[in-house]
């Protein structure tokens, strides 16, 4: 069985959960724990970060080169053209989102962790050690969580901007190829990869970012928001959660 370590609220986690049911292919997602997951990822990978893919005896790591082994192994349902002008595009989208994702993730969390604990109750999982001794848990995890992502007010603020231009950039790729897809004519990594880095902002239905129980956002995700979906691109990320993301796995994983 292919198991796919993850935390259920990284996006990166999310880019390689589509990139698996964009293929059809049965696995299980296992989380780990925050902080703690580095000393398996070093073990298993040689690095620290999630997501990893165990596909029988294969470990891989990095939500990137999960798509390009998908490929390698498991060509049906490509997600990258033949054409070699259409794969070297995608692969450099690809990148573009992997940056707009590490932006996007200091900004939406640092504004989360200031406005509730919603983010938190999200990464200790519905059972485990986390959710055991949550009293002492949770303020051990924001703190690993802050530490982490660098969430600081003037980090915060530069990517914010860096942020903002990484999204009009996306915005004119989209423009260029009249609006449909990023890449071609149809889902591929590039779509894959900017939807599931735009999603926490988004806060689209059947993701990890979902409001719920008319729960509220900080004004300034709320404002982010708008201005997206007033953007092509929003309204493109918007439409392909709503006809293409077929999940075939709950992504609170267990």
């Amino acid at each position: 069985m292919r198991v796919l370590y993850q935390f259920p609220l990284s996006h990166y986690c999310e880019k390689a959960r589509w990139l698996l049911d964009h293929k059809e292919l049965d696995y299980v997602a296992h989380n780990l724990i925050p902080g703690f997951h580095r000393a398996f990822a070093q073990l298993k990978t040689g690095q620290n970060k999630l997501p990893i893919l165990k596909d029988d005896k294969r470990w891989i790591a990095e939500s990137t080169q999960i798509a390009l082994y998908l490929d390698d192994h498991y060509p049906e349902h490509s997600l990258l053209r033949r054409d070699p002008h259409l794969r070297e595009l995608a692969i450099e989208i690809d990148k573009i989102a992997d940056e707009l994702g590490v932006h996007v993730r200091r900004w939406s969390l640092g504004h989360a962790l200031t406005h509730g604990d919603e983010a938190l109750e999200i990464m200790m999982g519905e059972q485990g050690y986390l959710r055991q001794f949550e009293k002492f848990s949770k303020p051990i995890l924001k703190t690993l969580v802050t530490k982490s992502y660098e969430l600081q007010e003037e980090k915060i603020a530069q990517s914010k901007l860096r942020m903002d231009e990484l999204v009009l950039v996306l915005n004119e790729r989209l423009i260029d190829n009249f609006g449909r897809y990023l890449v071609g004519d149809r889902l591929g990594l590039a779509d894959i990869a900017v939807c599931a880095m735009l999603a926490p902002i988004l806060e689209l239905s059947g993701t990890p970012w979902e409001r719920e129980n008319n729960e509220v956002s900080s004004p300034e995700l709320r404002q982010y928001k708008d201005y997206l979906l007033s953007l092509p691109l929003g309204q493109y990320v918007q439409r392909i959660y709503e006809t293409e993301r077929n999940a075939r796995v709950d992504w609170r994983g267990i």
